[in-house]
């Protein structure tokens, strides 16, 4: 069991910490096609219109096969994920309302990684091509930074210079950080560049901030969750502008999809995200001096194609990431929640991932990606579910853990809090199913020793 403290920073967010889980209650449209794979070929259905996408739509018979992944890690979250809403998990298609596989008819059989959700779809159709558990409640880690990224860089000027305060730099230490100085001045650039490359907490409590309005980075964060709604996460509710792990902190791997789609059409965001080094600027009036940080995403250096994405990892939400690249015209994203790296890294089991994608046909989908405002037309926002306001998260002692908040190995700290996370983790009976599976994936390439650890 294990429960996690907030940073500091984190500690100044009442209206944050107290929101309510936010699982809308509004219909989607429904994508063109829709399959699912069941051990055979599965038919494929064109969905009509409707207000559900349900007439038509191929559905997932019991047993199906979940995601092939390794058994569950030691730690889990200490209660369920919310409580499932059907509208909500069927968001960009009926078909992508599943615990297990959903691939297109006569597709090969994806990669097994131990991803316990992921997702494969076009940055510019919108196109859904496959995924396990799309809708599946995971816990976010540092890929939360998208959803930052997503919310503020329309909001602040590049070139401004800003100071960096004391709450900028409460975060739990040994957590991942940038470097950046207390009473340093920077310009909003490095801030965004410490927060892509480096995974920097502090860099996000700043933007956050920044980007907050009068109610600083209480209404960053609040400005995220809105967002999200904005579009189409439905089933993501952030609580910590850096990933941080918070009471009701989650997200699914669809969502994530959503949130790199925005990004990725900001041409800074590509910009940044696509950089390989940096130079943060010496504070003389500090005695600083200036050093270089490097990107943390090896998907760059290693997959030809690569053009961005974001690591993640904490010990309640294992290994988490967001990688894309473009082939042949095309770009594709890719989103894992919950993995384990014994043999691959995050970014390796994204590149496999990625792989399986760019072998598809153009047309192939099980799904769509909806577009921002779609469901929320007219400037209304998402009303939270009933069911998910009383699974609100209830506060608890907590045990002694490890948050690097970046990856393992970037720091060693013990945090002792008094939250209880939820929307940690996918059901473990699905877990717990995994060797029916792996018999019939090829399993993943050895290319990374197992005792190394995922980097940034």
């Amino acid at each position: 069991m294990a429960a996690w403290l907030t940073s500091g920073g984190m500690r100044r967010l009442p209206a944050a910490l107290a929101a309510a889980l936010l699982v809308p209650a509004l219909t989607p449209a429904a994508p063109a096609l829709a399959t699912v794979r069941t051990g055979a070929p599965a038919r494929v259905g064109r969905l009509p219109a409707t207000a559900t996408g349900r007439a038509g739509a191929a559905r997932l018979p019991a047993g199906a096969p979940p995601c092939p992944n390794v058994p569950a890690p030691a730690t889990t979250p200490p209660q369920p994920p919310p409580p499932a809403d059907p509208v909500a998990r069927s968001v960009g298609g009926t078909a992508l309302d599943t615990a297990g596989l959903v691939v297109p008819a006569r597709a090969p059989a994806p990669p097994a990684v131990t991803a316990t959700s992921w997702v494969v779809a076009d940055l510019d159709s919108g196109a859904v091509l496959g995924g396990c558990g799309p809708h599946e409640y995971g816990t976010p880690a540092s890929v939360q930074k998208l959803l930052l990224a997503a919310t503020m860089l329309p909001r602040l000027d590049p070139n401004r210079e800003v100071t960096l305060t004391a709450g900028d730099l409460a975060i739990e230490p040994g957590s991942s950080a940038v470097g950046l100085a207390e009473g340093g001045r920077y310009r909003i650039e490095t801030i965004w560049l410490g927060l892509l490359l480096k995974s920097g907490n502090e860099a996000a409590n700043a933007l956050a901030r920044l980007g907050g309005g009068p109610d600083g980075l209480a209404g960053g964060v609040r400005a995220m969750n809105e967002e999200a709604r904005h579009l189409g996460a439905l089933q993501t509710h952030a609580v910590t502008p850096s990933g941080l792990d918070g009471p009701g902190q989650f997200t699914s791997a669809y969502d994530l999809a959503l949130i790199a789609r925005a990004c990725f059409a900001d041409p800074a965001f590509r910009r940044y995200t696509a950089t390989r080094t940096a130079i943060v600027p010496g504070q003389p009036a500090l005695r600083e001096k200036p050093f270089e940080i490097q990107n943390d995403n090896q998907l760059l250096d290693h997959y030809p194609g690569a053009i961005g994405g974001k690591t993640g990892f904490t010990d309640l939400a294992r290994h988490t990431y967001v990688g894309a690249a473009e082939r042949g015209g095309r770009r594709l994203v890719v989103t894992l929640l919950g993995a384990e790296v014994p043999t691959q890294r995050g970014w390796q089991q994204g590149a496999a991932l990625l792989d399986w994608g760019f072998g598809l046909p153009r047309d192939a989908s099980v799904g769509r990606l909806v577009r921002p405002g779609e469901l929320t037309p007219a400037g209304r926002s998402p009303a939270p579910a009933a069911s998910a306001l009383a699974a609100a998260p209830k506060m608890r002692a907590a045990t002694t853990t490890r948050d690097t908040g970046g990856w393992p190995g970037t720091g060693t700290s013990v945090a002792v809090g008094a939250v209880l996370v939820a929307g940690g983790a996918v059901l473990l009976a699905r877990r717990r199913r995994h060797a029916a599976v792996l018999a019939a994936v090829a399993p993943p390439a050895a290319l990374t020793p197992p005792e190394l650890p995922e980097d940034g």
